[in-house]
């Protein structure tokens, strides 16, 4: 078993889609073990994203994620990262494949209802970045 970190962003907060995208990662065998909902600042979104510094959307980015609320939330199962990622689809929406949560549910490139850890090193980072070890219930 493994852990990925998971994002419902804020244009999929707020159409309501968190039960919808939620009921999908658990029907693929996917378990939630943590989650919470609320707003990043912009000094939050810019340390989260910091990877992206140096690319032309970084601003519009952190600009997007601090704009309203987020689910942030840890996923458990076998192969965690590489299944959620398969859920969830290619970042462009328009390239996504049917039945993924991005090509359901995302409006854009940017405005694309999900994130999802690219890696498990990555994802051990972004779930310290968001979560103590008193909020993981395993």
């Amino acid at each position: 078993m493994s852990t990925t970190l998971s994002i419902i962003k804020p244009d999929a907060t707020a159409r309501n889609l968190t039960g919808s995208i939620n009921a999908r990662l658990e029907q693929a065998g996917l378990r939630i073990i943590a989650q919470k909902r609320l707003q990043l600042t912009r000094a939050q979104a810019e340390k989260f994203y910091e990877v992206h510094k140096e690319k032309a959307f970084y601003d519009s980015l952190c600009e997007y994620m601090s704009s309203a609320p987020i689910v942030v939330q840890i996923l458990s199962g076998e192969n965690a990262v590489a299944k959620n990622r398969d859920i969830m689809g290619a970042t462009n929406p328009a390239n996504a494949e049917i039945g993924t949560i991005r090509r359901d549910f995302g409006q854009s490139i940017e405005h694309n209802a999900i994130h999802g850890s690219d890696s498990s090193e990555n994802a051990e980072l972004e779930i310290r970045f968001f979560f103590s070890k008193l909020e993981i219930i395993e």
